[in-house]
């Protein structure tokens, strides 16, 4: 089910004249439309304020939103190139802190930009519709990527599987299918008969608003539930898996994902379920050896004390409000990555297949 979350519009061999175009998710479920993003301020606005989102999508929104920043450029040399590279790049890495692939394409196009400036016919032009072509290939990887990750990650699951997710790892965090969502689409294109409950995901409720329109898309049987209903879900047996993503992986296992994720790995261990993560190889941070050093995003304490415009707390009382926690590796049952799947000991695991 081909969800076009992000793409360039116009004809890449002038991209001076091209723009970013993006589905935005604020307006989901109830309304589907697009955002033209002719600037990097649009750009800059549509991350920070999760207009796009996911990680991989992340990717893909940094690494064409430098060319976005550089349709005007007026550079005669390549060392000036690389100096309005940079500039765009630091503009777009101070959007959004956790997700390691928003930094990780921005630091490839930045060398891609630098690989281009050295050469000796260096001309201003081939090098606009260079950087966009390394763009769009960063999109390509991920609609790849996607895939395997999906064909691996489906072979987890039985024949008939109910699993839980949280917050959306779909095809909307991504370019087309999708990282703990496509293994559902994966799996049911195998064959199998794979239903799903959405943990709702406060404050922002990307689990009720992406993840189940994504799945009753696609047809899957979808339940929404609160996200503390988790624990009467698991116990009662109804969850045969629990399959989240990740914006960003240290290097001993420990996940960062969406607030809430780490206490459903909590309630998954206690009651015997698996607890599989599905995330690519650029999501992974091998110069953080722990979780620990993963920086947390806080965001607005609006987002909680006043959900889509309706105050349900009092003005007097603080709002604590990070957008992600860390799940231990020894929570974790296996990493589903496009290079196939990592098992525990993670560190070990990850430190042959990805070191």
């Amino acid at each position: 089910m081909p969800i076009t979350t992000i793409e360039w519009s116009g004809d890449p061999s002038t991209p001076r004249e091209g723009l970013v175009k993006l589905i935005d998710q604020t307006r989901l479920p109830t309304e589907l439309v697009h955002l033209e993003c002719k600037d990097t301020e649009t750009l800059w606005e549509a991350i920070k304020v999760l207009r796009v989102r996911g990680a991989p999508a992340l990717g893909v929104a940094g690494a064409m939103g430098v060319v976005l920043g550089l349709r005007g450029t007026k550079a005669a040399t390549g060392e000036e190139l690389v100096k309005e590279a940079d500039e765009v790049a630091a503009y777009f890495a101070t959007s959004r802190p956790t997700a390691v692939n928003l930094f990780w394409a921005l630091d490839r196009m930045k060398a891609k930009t630098r690989e281009l400036a050295a050469k000796a016919d260096f001309d201003t032009e081939e090098a606009l519709r260079i950087l966009l072509a390394e763009a769009l290939e960063v999109l390509d990887e991920d609609r790849e990527t996607c895939r395997a990750m999906g064909r691996h990650g489906a072979a987890l699951l039985p024949d008939e599987a109910t699993i839980l997710t949280h917050c959306n790892a779909g095809a909307l965090a991504t370019a087309d299918y999708g990282t703990a969502l496509g293994v559902v689409y994966a799996a049911v294109e195998a064959g199998k008969k794979i239903s799903a409950f959405c943990d709702e995901t406060r404050p922002l409720l990307q689990g009720a608003r992406l993840s189940a329109w994504e799945l009753t898309q696609a047809g899957v049987p979808t339940t929404v539930i609160c996200d503390n209903m988790a624990a009467v879900v698991l116990r009662q047996g109804k969850i045969d898996a629990v399959i989240v993503g990740s914006d960003r992986i240290a290097a001993n296992g420990d996940v960062a994902n969406k607030i809430g994720t780490y206490g459903l790995s909590v309630l998954a261990k206690e009651h015997g379920v698996p607890f599989y993560v599905v995330a690519p190889v650029s999501t992974f941070d091998l110069t953080l050896d722990s979780g620990d050093k993963i920086p947390i995003e806080e965001r607005p304490p609006d987002e909680v004390a006043m959900p889509f415009g309706m105050r349900t707390a009092p003005e007097a009382a603080a709002v604590y409000n990070p957008a992600f926690d860390v799940t231990p590796a020894a929570n974790v049952t296996a990493i589903v990555t496009e290079k196939g799947v990592l098992r525990p000991p993670l560190a070990e695991s990850i430190r042959e297949r990805l070191g």
